[in-house]
């Protein structure tokens, strides 16, 4: 049950944040300023110096809270998600299918969600057990695709990631997305480490997602 817990609480949240950083305290505080905001789903990346510590903090802060999920995204191989999933990561996102992370995360119970582009990947990211796939580069698509991939795979689940914004996020969904995963525009203030407006940013994507889902 704890993996469809965890799918259900992403389901819920319905937007991730691709969380980067220059170093594991910026993301410690860009996460802690977005979830402040609103947003409860944090894919804190493995392009982050000391990602697994980041997580392991980000987990214990927010252990009593119920509506919070942290995972791990950039993981590129098996030995990574491992590292990941041992610091407490609750689910791990590739930029692209791999078979030995699929397989380490079905045998530890964690929902994986590969980065996909074509009907081939996707399929054979079913068949290894993914729950969800990264339509990864989103911008690159445009959300009249989910329709076309679920055309075939009806059963798909799909989380567009990369180009999804304020103004396009509603078209995603109509299409059917699960979820959508946020980064560049709402962690642009990270440059400045400008946390209170990161805030302001992630309760404007609440707000929407709020009024979408009525």
């Amino acid at each position: 049950m704890k993996k469809v817990t965890i799918l259900q609480k992403l389901e819920k949240c319905g937007v991730i944040a691709v969380v980067r950083g220059n170093t594991d305290v910026q993301a410690i505080k860009a996460s802690e300023a977005i979830i402040e905001g609103g947003i409860t789903g944090i894919e804190l990346t493995f392009t982050v110096p000391n990602a697994e510590g980041a997580i392991k903090d980000l987990i214990e802060k927010y252990q009593k809270d119920p509506s919070v999920v942290v995972g791990a995204g950039t993981v590129l191989d098996a030995t990574t998600a491992r590292i990941a999933i041992m610091a407490g990561a609750q689910f791990i996102v590739s930029p692209s299918f791999d078979i030995e992370t699929a397989k380490l995360c079905n045998l530890y119970q964690i929902p994986y969600l590969p980065g996909c582009m074509t009907v081939t990947e996707m399929k054979e990211a079913l068949e290894y057990g993914a729950d969800i796939v990264k339509l990864f580069p989103g911008s690159a698509f445009g959300s009249s695709m989910i329709r076309a991939f679920k055309a075939p795979l009806p059963q798909l689940n799909i989380m567009p990631t990369g180009g999804v914004n304020l103004e396009n996020m509603e078209k995603w969904f109509k299409a059917g997305a699960v979820a959508v995963g946020i980064g560049g525009n709402l962690l642009a203030p990270l440059k400045d480490e400008n946390y209170p407006l990161i805030t302001e940013i992630s309760q404007e994507y609440i707000k929407r997602l709020n009024e979408i889902r009525g």
